[in-house]
């Protein structure tokens, strides 16, 4: 499983690779334009990212506006369907409206911090990307 982590935040990002450092390649990117232009990247190179997990505040480009950057580049690359990467939105935010968008803007799952490991892992099971 290759993961883009997107955090501005060092200490979340490291604890998300240390979660997800075992179930394959991990990637971190403090901000939003990096994130897009890091997916868009591997992406060209046919190499795309199975797992996002995008924070939604961050400096300039909130996570809710790299979702939608990551859902366009991916809806104009037909050769991609049905498999798109699965986005889960991990933030302190628990309310109903970034909840709302986050659905609606086509993220996965939604998780509130502190994300716990269990809780993650079982969520990636749910989305296929990884076996019991």
């Amino acid at each position: 499983m290759k993961t883009l982590i997107v955090d501005d935040d060092i200490i979340s990002s490291k604890l998300m690779q240390a979660m997800l450092g075992t179930f394959g390649e991990c990637r971190s990117v403090f901000d939003g334009g990096g994130a897009v232009a890091v997916f868009q990247s591997e992406l060209d190179k046919g190499e795309p990212f199975d797992l996002v997990c995008l924070d939604i505040m961050m400096p300039g480009m909130s996570g809710q506006e790299v979702l939608t950057a990551i859902r366009g580049i991916e809806k104009k690359r037909t050769d991609l369907l049905p498999k798109t990467a699965k986005i889960i939105m991990t933030s302190t935010l628990n309310d109903r409206k970034n909840i709302l968008v986050a659905y609606t803007n086509q993220c996965d799952v939604y998780l509130v911090k502190p994300v716990e490991y269990q809780q993650l892992v079982a969520q990636i099971r749910l989305l296929g990307l990884i076996r019991a």
